[in-house]
């Protein structure tokens, strides 16, 4: 190692070299745990290629990638190029003598399906698989599939910034988990949140309100605190919004994120002549040391990717922080000295924070992770040694959206087109995009259009994709060099002849935008409904801003999208103008037509329809609808609408009444007639009247009593039994038939006390004693009981003495056992 400068020599990670050395002589694979800044990432592989191997590095992010590529060429005293390279997506800094080579997780994805031996590597280390993103698991699998089956002499680490290590050392066979320790100075915790009521994140929305105060935060820090100041922030626009409401002289504020320019980076990575403020996104967690720093200001909240399945809609979501990257942030402050992080919440919030954040496998979407899965030979990824097993769910929406575009056959195994879309090295969707779009527009326009939706545009260049289209032409900002580099690499990528023939500027730059974005996202061509609102194929609503000059477009392709809290529609970010002819060419998988009869209204709709998804393109009557359609909408109708659309007699409410009572009480062979127990069996007891039916007014001309008398237990003779035990009335001791009421809790006989005299046992339906509700002269309640000897006993007295003087002509015998029941006065009852 005696070519590598003093300050490599010295970092911690020295140490544990012996114990990582032996490990891979005698397992092949180690699990590394090594804090941030103690050259896990720099000295581990320099001293590896010392003794005589060739070494690759897997970093999940391209400015990660670079800047550990710098760093290592710096400690050998040379340029990147030499010993030390470099490869990300559109760039390659390498030479014969390189070997150590950095790489992002994707481009090792790409270089382990084009060679499966990862010829000429003896060791490959998996930085940060702490993070758990989904290319890094993924080629950790196909690594362990290649050391299994082919090389099996090829060495294997998976380097961690935390000690969570067990689930890996079990995935890499019972590999050995060497450790090290940091320099770890003490970091003072100060707890800083909002003095006012912040709205959650949602979506990608942070509210103003708590980006003004990281920034009164920072200010605070550069008070109370020396040093350079770290503040972590979800996203580009975050950053850029606390940078401008910061306003301090005399210090220098860096912005960084995987989009910021390689000078600011390198900038970022050198102590700085001016004291700094460094606003950065997760990046900076563990990828990148700052030196420097001692202040820590954490907004507590970081960007993980979601999809939402139901409304064809993926992207970035902003989330509250674990506290495993909690730690982490915190830790930047201790690097070099004690240090201080100022957390932008309460401490009582810290211990509901989840614990880890999410496995990128479980939350994102997996259509380009079925696919690598594919081309490997694992349609199923049921193989695969991976910590979490992808969800079903998700893996059957990627199995579908690859169907629909060919990727894959239909057991899902990758067909020759789906092997080409792999090796353009973007996301399936956009893939297709490139390779169906260059015959219609020409190669490099197709390219340019793919690139510019591989990497969102900056929100400043609008939302229309064609003007963005051409803001990226004229820019010379970092994202348009960015663009314009990704769309060489794109359109080298295709295959010999594919539409570079056709020559650009053969159609408008909407035309083609459109067309491209469609081919991408054909689940997304949408329709005008009028005030810039539209509905897209895959049955979700879109609404454009107010200033949009794409909101009196007939048709759009949405390429970017998502919903604001509280709303069922997708906000449209990026979008195109589009023709239907365009939207059905792009989207001619999701085309129908055919004959449809559904609820709508109160009543049944029939028509033939032409359909692009959840799109209506034509409509017409239909009037010879197929029955059993009709039949079904009218069942879908008595779902949504009730029971009440038929005909309710009375009787027929009663009857329900008495069954429902001695369902409950006696069970079986009793019917349940609830609302869903009677839609389960409609063909029992609404035919053939259902079947007759055309319409909601047929419906209500069908006599839901008649139709319940089919649900009786007339097969075992106990339908003979439904008076005896519920009868439809009691016969009371004045010999009167009263109604009894079945529709509550128990059954309720309401009769006029009089009537009653000299029954001192409760009736009883079924064996359950009615509520009697025992009524005045005039009908008004007097009392309710459920046990008569009991009220003649203790309660008659009271109602007596209230009620004789109000009703004089009644009879009030102070001992009513002992006088005939009544339903006369006292002078009807002498004249009879």
């Amino acid at each position: 190692m005696t070519t590598i400068r003093a300050e490599g020599l010295a970092l911690p990670v020295r140490a544990a070299l012996p114990a990582l050395r032996d490990a891979l002589e005698g397992h092949g694979a180690a699990v590394l745990c090594a804090p941030p800044g103690t050259g896990k990432t720099t000295l581990v592989p320099l001293a590896l290629a010392e003794s005589g191997a060739r070494v690759l590095v897997a970093e999940p992010r391209r400015i990660a990638a670079r800047a550990a590529a710098r760093r290592m060429a710096w400690l050998l005293g040379e340029r990147v190029g030499g010993r030390v390279g470099y490869t990300v997506r559109g760039e390659r800094v390498v030479s014969g003598g390189t070997v150590v080579e950095v790489v992002t997780t994707g481009v090792l994805l790409q270089r382990l399906q084009r060679d499966q031996e990862l010829s000429g590597v003896d060791v490959v280390v998996i930085d940060e698989c702490h993070e758990r993103h989904l290319d890094a698991d993924t080629a950790a699998a196909f690594l362990l599939d290649v050391r299994a089956a082919l090389r099996p002499e090829l060495k294997l680490i998976a380097a961690s910034a935390t000690t969570d290590a067990a689930g890996w050392a079990r995935l890499l066979g019972g590999a050995p988990v060497v450790e090290t320790g940091g320099i770890a100075h003490p970091v003072r915790t100060v707890w800083a949140p909002p003095s006012a009521t912040v709205r959650p994140p949602h979506g990608m929305r942070v509210d103003p309100a708590l980006l003004s105060h990281v920034a009164s935060v920072v200010r605070r820090a550069l008070r109370e605190q020396d040093g350079d100041v770290l503040c972590f922030l979800p996203g580009v626009g975050e950053i850029a919004r606390v940078a401008g409401q910061l306003g301090v002289p005399d210090v220098d504020v860096l912005q960084v994120h995987g989009r910021a320019p390689a000078a600011v980076q390198d900038a970022v990575l050198s102590a700085g002549e001016r004291r700094r403020v460094v606003l950065a996104t997760s990046v900076a967690e563990s990828s990148l040391t700052v030196p420097g720093v001692r202040v820590v200001v954490d907004s507590g909240l970081a960007r993980e990717p979601r999809v939402d399945h139901a409304r064809g809609l993926s992207a970035l979501t902003t989330v509250r922080a674990s506290r495993a990257a909690g730690r982490q942030r915190a830790g930047r402050a201790g690097r070099e000295a004690p240090g201080t992080v100022y957390r932008c919440w309460d401490e009582a919030e810290d211990g509901r924070l989840p614990a880890f954040p999410s496995p990128e496998i479980s939350v994102a979407d997996l259509t380009a992770f079925a696919l690598q899965a594919a081309c490997w030979g694992d349609a199923s990824a049921a193989s695969l040694a991976l910590l979490d097993a992808p969800p079903a769910g998700a893996m059957a929406a990627a199995r579908e959206v690859l169907a629909a575009i060919g990727a894959v056959d239909g057991e899902g195994r990758a067909t020759e087109r789906g092997g080409r879309l792999s090796r353009l090295g973007v996301h399936p969707r956009l893939a297709r995009a490139l390779l169906d779009g260059a015959p219609e527009v020409g190669a490099r326009r197709a390219a340019e259009v793919v690139a510019l939706l591989s990497e969102e545009p900056p929100r400043e260049y609008g939302d229309d994709l064609a003007g963005a289209w051409r803001a990226a032409r004229r820019g010379a900002d970092a994202y348009g060099a960015r663009w314009k580099a990704e769309a060489r690499r794109l359109e080298r990528g295709l295959p010999e002849g594919a539409g570079r023939t056709g020559g650009p500027g053969a159609a408008p730059d909407d035309h083609a935008a459109g067309l491209v974005a469609a081919l991408a996202f054909p689940e997304r061509v949408a329709r005008a409904r009028g005030e810039g609102s539209f509905l897209m194929a895959s049955g979700t609503g879109a609404g454009l801003g107010d200033g949009s000059r794409l909101r009196s477009a007939p048709w759009l392709a949405v390429a970017v999208a998502d919903r604001p809290a509280h709303s069922a529609s997708a906000r449209v970010r990026l979008a195109a103008v589009l023709d239907e002819e365009t939207a059905r060419l792009a989207a001619g998988h999701l085309y129908a037509a055919g004959d449809e009869v559904r609820w709508e209204g109160g009543d049944v709709v029939a028509r033939s329809v032409e359909r692009l998804g959840a799109v209506e393109l034509a409509a017409r009557p239909l009037r010879d609808a197929d029955p059993g359609l009709v039949r079904d909408a009218l069942l879908d109708g008595l779902r949504g609408s009730g029971l009440a659309l038929l005909r309710w007699s009375g009787d027929a409410r009663a009857l329900r009444e008495r069954l429902a009572f001695l369902h409950r009480e006696v069970g079986g062979p009793w019917p349940d007639v609830s609302d869903g127990a009677l839609l389960e069996r409609a063909d029992e007891w609404l035919e053939p009247e259902l079947s007759r039916a055309r319409r909601a007014a047929d419906l209500g001309r069908i006599d839901a009593g008649q139709a319940l008398n089919r649900l009786l237990p007339w097969a075992s003779g106990d339908a003979a039994r439904l008076d005896e035990l519920a009868p439809e009335r009691i016969e009371v001791p004045s010999g009167s038939r009263i109604r009894v009421e079945y529709g509550g809790g128990q059954p309720i006989l309401a009769v006029k006390l009089q009537e009653m005299f000299g029954l001192a046992e409760t009736p009883r339906v079924a064996g359950v004693p009615v509520l009697v509700h025992l009524l005045s002269p005039a009908g008004r309640p007097a009392a309710v009981t459920a046990d008569l000897a009991s009220f003649w006993r203790d309660g008659y007295r009271a109602v007596r003495a209230e009620l004789r003087g109000r009703y004089p002509k009644h009879p009030w015998p102070e001992d009513p056992s002992t006088v005939a029941a009544t339903r006369f006065t006292n002078a009807r009852r002498g004249r009879g």
